[in-house]
This record gives structure tokens, C-alpha cells and sequence, in this order.
């Protein structure tokens, strides 16, 4: 698996002219980074196109073009790529349910990425994770080295951002960790609760995205902020920001998995899954990497804080029902 990457300066700016109307394709562009990532494209003038399977969420785009991403058709996905410049790729999927698990995602990643080469795309810009391997103990970690290793393999130019944690407004896991702290009597963490990790916000993904698709030689690079809050210090500045006052309590992780299951069960979804809990716990979430994104997350809360976790954000309502 690939493991150089190459240093980026700490604060990266697209350089994209406003005049420039060539046309890039997003996968997910109704979706989380996608949404975020179409945008910047579309405000420094290009021409955007989306594959996705969510064609209903398109609410007010009408300046994304929209195509289905079909798998089953790879000759379709071809056709929607044609002049193509960049595609810049979030596809994934978080945990297996129902037909899909990440074997599945992988092979499908694969799919898009030889339909890229066969239309001709000249770049891929490809959002990751941190600390991927296929010797991973975790299928997540070791599908999406798969898929980097698929995107090397293609020929194709690219590059390959690895986030952990992403945070705005719109954030799934920030948003629930603020529903549950305003609304349980107490707020468990599993182990010690001192693994770190590198949020970053969204819109400095993007940037980041937009500068990679203009860097010359194919690159990966870490994608975080500028803090390394640990877990439990994390949990502390979300409950100040939502004005909290629950007791956050360590539990052994074995329970802290059976209460998320059984809250999941309540909700009818799937707040942690034990991978997620594990791989972070051992340090998968973190990064001893320069900052590519200038947007703390401690201010961001501060600012943020009593909008936060208002309402819940159903994992399976949004890419699954």
C-alpha cells in the first residue's frame, strides 16, 4: 500500500479562475463533502455534473447536471464522465447494511474509476480516510486502501485527501453527540476517552480538494484541522457549547457498545459501530501531519454551539431509506 505522502503548504486556496467553465463531476453532490465540494466548483466558475444515487435530494441545484451512479451499467457511468476534467470522488459507504457492505463498495469504486479512464477524465480527486491498510483488523480501513490502491492502478492522475472527522452544521457525528448530550442524563465514553483526533471542517476540505485537482504529480496527503483535542476534551466542548450539564462518565468499551446498540435499537439506526469505536480508540482518528484546514474546531463551537444537535440525524434516513 502506498505511504509517502508529499508536504502541502498548511493553508490551501484554490486557484481555480472564476472564468474557468470546464466541466468536473462530483459523485454525491447532493450528499455531505460532496454538497460542499460542487459548490466551491460551481462559485469559481466551472461547470459541475453529479453522479449520484440520490437524485431526489437535488432540492435547488439546477446548475448541477445530474446522472444516475449506476454500477450495474459501467458503460453508463462512461457516458456520464464523457469531458470530464476532474472527478472528484466521495463515494463510501459507513457500515454494511443490508447488500451493501465495504467488499461491495470496493468493487464499485473500482467500476467508477475504469469508467473514468475509458471517458477520459484527466484527474481524480479521491477523499479517503486516514491511516487506510489492507492489513486492517477493520473491513472500513481496509476497503478504502483497496480503493486507493485501485485508483493507483488506473493510471490516471491523481490525488487522494485522507480526512477523519468532518464537522459544519450539516455533520452527522457532532450533531448526535449534541442531541444526546442535551437530552441524556448522562453521557458515557468509552475506555479512557484520551484518543485523539484531527477533525476538519468541510469547507476546508473542499478547498483542499479544489487545490489538489491543480497540483502536478499524484499526491496523498493527510486531510486535518489545526487541533488534536482528545475524545473526552471533544465531548467536554460540544456539552459547554450546547450549554449541557450532563455527567460525561467513562464506561468499559464492551458496555459503552451495548448502550449504543440499545439507543441505535430506540432510534432505529446505528449510532456506533464497534470498528468505529475500536479504530479510534487506537489512534486512527489522529494524525501527527501539518494542518491542511484553518478552521478550529473549539471556535467553531463557540459560534456554532446552540444550533448544534437540535435535531437528530438519522445515518440510515439520509443514505439508506
Amino acid at each position: 500500500m502506498m505511504t509517502n505522502k508529499s508536504p502541502i503548504p498548511q493553508k490551501a486556496t484554490p486557484n481555480l479562475s472564476r472564468t474557468d467553465d470546464r466541466l468536473d463531476a462530483v459523485t454525491g453532490a447532493f450528499s455531505y463533502s460532496g454538497r460542499t465540494i460542487a459548490h466551491r466548483l460551481l462559485d469559481a466558475g466551472r461547470r459541475v455534473r453529479t453522479l449520484t444515487g440520490h437524485p431526489k435530494r437535488r432540492e435547488n441545484e439546477s446548475d448541477i447536471e445530474v446522472y444516475g451512479l449506476d454500477f450495474d451499467d459501467p458503460a453508463r457511468l462512461a457516458l456520464a464522465l464523457q469531458g470530464v476534467n476532474t472527478l472528484y470522488n466521495t463515494y463510501w459507504v459507513r457500515f454494511a447494511y443490508g447488500s451493501v457492505d465495504h467488499t461491495l463498495a470496493v468493487e464499485n469504486s473500482r467500476t467508477l474509476f475504469r469508467a473514468a479512464h475509458r471517458a477520459g477524465v484527466q484527474k481524480i480527486v479521491h477523499i479517503s480516510i486516514l491511516h487506510p491498510s489492507t492489513c486492517s483488523p477493520f473491513s472500513y480501513f481496509r476497503g478504502k486502501a483497496l480503493v486507493e490502491r485501485a485508483l493507483a492502478e488506473t493510471g490516471l492522475p491523481y490525488a487522494i485527501l485522507r480526512p477523519s472527522v468532518l464537522f459544519d452544521e450539516r455533520g452527522i457525528l457532532l450533531n448526535n453527540i449534541a442531541w444526546l448530550l442535551r437530552r441524556l442524563p448522562v453521557f458515557a465514553v468509552g475506555g479512557d476517552g484520551c484518543y485523539r483526533v484531527r477533525p476538519i471542517h468541510v469547507e476546508d476540505l473542499a478547498d483542499l480538494a479544489l487545490d489538489a485537482s491543480t497540483w502536478p504529480e499524484d499526491r496523498i496527503v493527510d486531510a486535518v484541522g489545526p487541533e488534536r483535542p482528545t475524545f473526552i476534551e471533544l465531548v467536554g466542548q460540544i456539552r459547554v457549547a450546547v450549554g449541557s450539564r450532563v455527567r460525561v462518565v467513562r464506561v468499559p468499551s464492551s458496555l459503552l457498545l451495548l448502550m449504543s446498540r440499545a439507543l441505535g435499537s430506540a432510534l432505529h439506526d446505528v449510532l456506533l459501530t464497534p470498528d468505529e469505536y475500536r479504530s479510534m480508540a487506537e489512534g486512527l482518528a489522529d494524525s501527527d501531519a501539518p494542518h491542511t484546514g484553518s478552521i478550529a474546531l473549539s471556535s467553531w463551537l463557540v459560534e456554532h454551539g446552540t444550533r448544534l444537535g437540535t435535531r437528530y440525524a438519522s445515518e440510515l434516513d439520509i443514505h439508506f431509506r
